[in-house]
């Protein structure tokens, strides 16, 4: 039936007829298609290529609906208080698994179910059929990939693993996207991969608003061989570097990721996603509606862009991670991931320095703060670390002022702490490569995450419970994520990794207590080089002692002398020498505090209301009022420096982090 309804209005689909595979061929032969140019394939040595894709739309008012344009999103650039840099995402996210890694439609339908159930967690504009974006990222569904090309092409694949599918928004204009196409194949035939085939993506656009529509891209799978010329290499790691060089060619002739999108490039994992509602994802993919769509699990999200223009690359789940919350450390990570591309190396790769730039950016500018959270987690996965130890390093648990962490995870976070700052939420960060699959929060936990574990090795995870329907008697487990905990599925040995023991396994694969004893320096370290004797001030600071003698020196001294000096009297403190001490010492150590307060900027006020109450308590002075005072950059009275800075708070309902009151989950140690 639904091969039937290919044809109907409202559906893309390949027109072009293939000839059979012989009997027992898998594959064309190496250099079996080549382009002419950019122009269109041709076929060479016998082998199958397309002829030219005629894509069948629907097309109500089709000056209306079918509107084209070069880019997948309509986000402009740029222009005075608006940086698109500064988009967030916020949203439902959550994943259907079965430990036993047995492909079933029932794990592709009940994710299907969750995701629609979350709709409320993701956003649409004022275009209530315009979503902010939804998804879903799933195993690799080989049978149905068999069957469908078998169908459709007579085309018959390899064995799951011996063949990878990039799924990929590509131009609306024909040249383009058959120019595209062209370098993405001249580019995998350089490093020994064999394009088999190109697979049109049957889409139905009945549902979608005007928005969603006049960005729409072409979506078209590609399937080719998963392994090159470079044998020192996993599957995995070769088609990174595959997408990566195809991305650095495409900028050359000047298509950008707005031009041409891999959703994923896998030969593990595939991404169905756009600028959706959650409840148009299936109807919008008949792929997803197939009975033989099955996969053993499936990670969803729908988005919530913060502030921010939807697009359908921005759509989630990303290539390894489905995000739900914001990155608010992403301006000063983004600015170190810049800073470190000029020296990084990376063996496990094999790439010379010149390749290696191709690489880069890692995080790039254009995307959201999930999409440079994905690039940065796929590149260092990439590198020969496991997806799990990865989330350790970008996400790590509050450690810092754990008297009960053993040392040995405490000096694994530590040693990475000096590589990588941390990516600090809010934020539910869902992972997984296909082998793992796992969730984790953030340190301060001010994100939701419940999970259930079945009788029969079915687990759910998602924002919030009641998102697929368990049976209690099925229940054998259930929880929620804990602040700084991961939560973790191993397919390869069909089991829940619990966060103790997977943080001991790679706390203790390397020696990170003996690296840090031989190779770190600390500010005490250097202090106590310097004689005890030596005293020496800093320039222009004169030593403590000759400001006040010793024995005044002292929570109370200090308030009597900040008393003093906004004009506050309290007992004998009135500078009349009658509580026995010399007037003229302490008018000395009055002015020797005004003239540093005058120099710097402080105010009588913040004398009164601030320092007087924290050096009389030793704490923080409580106050809410409105501040109506111009900004330190506006103002034409001498500021304190530390005025000119703002905290950047979340865009949505976050609090500030406050050192004192948080310090459990907060530290100001960095390293030079």
């Amino acid at each position: 039936m639904l091969r039937g309804a290919h044809l109907q209005q409202g559906l893309r689909s390949e027109t072009a007829q293939r000839a059979a595979l012989p009997a027992g061929s898998l594959r064309p032969g190496p250099g079996s298609s080549q382009c002419n140019g950019y122009g269109s394939s041709k076929s060479v040595g016998g082998g199958l290529l397309p002829r030219p894709y005629q894509h069948h739309r629907f097309s109500e008012h089709s000056a209306e609906r079918d509107v084209k344009t070069e880019a997948h999103s309509a986000i402009p650039p740029a222009k005075g208080l608006f940086d698109p840099a500064n988009d967030k995402d916020a949203c439902g996210v959550g994943f259907v698994a079965q430990l036993s890694k047995g492909a079933s439609r029932a794990v592709v339908t009940d994710a299907l179910k969750m995701l629609a159930r979350m709709s409320h967690r993701g956003a649409c504009g004022c275009e209530e059929n315009t979503g902010d974006g939804a998804g879903m990222l799933c195993a690799m569904p080989d049978s149905f990939f068999s069957s469908v090309l078998m169908d459709e092409q007579s085309f018959r694949l390899p064995p799951i693993g011996e063949y990878a599918v990039g799924q990929a928004f590509l131009p609306r204009d024909e040249a383009q996207r058959t120019k595209a196409k062209c370098i993405m194949e001249r580019v995998a035939a350089k490093l020994g991969h064999d394009s088999l085939t190109w697979r049109s993506v049957p889409t139905n656009n009945r549902s979608l608003g005007k928005s969603a529509v006049a960005v729409e891209p072409i979506v078209e799978q590609w399937f080719l061989s998963s392994r090159g010329i470079k044998e020192a290499l996993d599957t995995e790691q070769q088609l990174f570097i595959l997408r990566k060089f195809i991305e650095a060619e495409l900028a050359l002739v000047g298509m950008g990721e707005d031009d041409v999108y891999f959703c994923s490039l896998s030969s593990a994992t595939v991404v169905y996603k756009g600028q959706l509602t959650p409840e148009q994802v299936p109807e919008y993919y008949p792929d997803l509606q197939r009975p033989d769509f099955r996969s053993y699990m499936a990670l969803v999200h729908s988005r919530f862009s913060t502030n921010t223009f939807p697009s359908w690359n921005r759509a989630q789940p990303m290539r390894l991670l489905g995000h739900n919350g914001e990155i608010n450390t992403l301006r000063g990570n983004r600015n170190w991931m810049t800073a470190r591309e000029g020296v990084m190396a990376c063996e496990a790769l094999g790439l010379d320095k010149q390749d290696l730039e191709k690489l880069e950016p890692v995080v790039p500018e254009w995307q959201s703060d999930s999409g440079a959270f994905d690039g940065l987690l796929e590149l260092l996965t990439r590198c020969g670390r496991d997806i799990p130890e990865v989330m350790m390093m970008l996400i790590p648990e509050a450690w810092q002022n754990d008297a009960l962490m053993p040392q040995e995870k405490k000096d694994f976070y530590r040693f990475h702490s000096s590589l990588m700052e941390p990516w600090d939420g809010p934020a539910l960060v869902t992972f997984t490569d296909g082998r793992y699959l796992g969730a984790t929060l953030d340190r301060n936990g001010l994100r939701p995450g419940r999970y259930y574990i079945t009788h029969s090795g079915r687990v759910i995870m998602a924002s919030e419970v009641g998102v697929v329907d368990v049976a209690a008697e099925d229940v054998a487990r259930k929880g929620r994520l804990m602040p700084g905990n991961i939560f973790l599925l191993d397919f390869d040995e069909h089991r829940l990794v619990e966060d103790k023991e997977l943080k001991a396994r790679y706390a203790t694969r390397r020696p990170y207590s003996e690296w840090l004893a031989q190779n770190t320096v600390s500010l005490a370290d250097v202090v106590n080089t310097a004689p005890t004797a030596m005293g020496v001030p800093l320039l222009g600071v004169p030593p403590v002692s000759t400001v006040h003698p010793p024995a005044a020196v002292g929570a109370a001294a200090v308030a009597a002398t900040i008393k003093k000096a906004v004009g506050i009297s309290n007992g004998n403190v009135n500078g009349n020498g009658k509580d026995g001490k010399d007037p003229m010492k302490e008018e000395d150590a009055l002015l020797s505090i005004l003239q540093p307060l005058k120099a710097f900027g402080y105010t009588r006020e913040s004398l009164e209301m601030l320092m007087l109450p924290m050096a009389a308590s030793g704490a923080e002075a409580l106050g809410s009022m409105g501040n109506d005072a111009p900004l330190a950059a506006m103002s034409d009275r001498p500021r304190l420096p530390f005025e000119y800075f703002k905290q950047l708070f979340a865009q949505v309902t976050n609090p500030a982090i406050d050192l004192f009151r948080e310090a459990v989950v907060t530290s100001l140690r960095c390293f030079i």
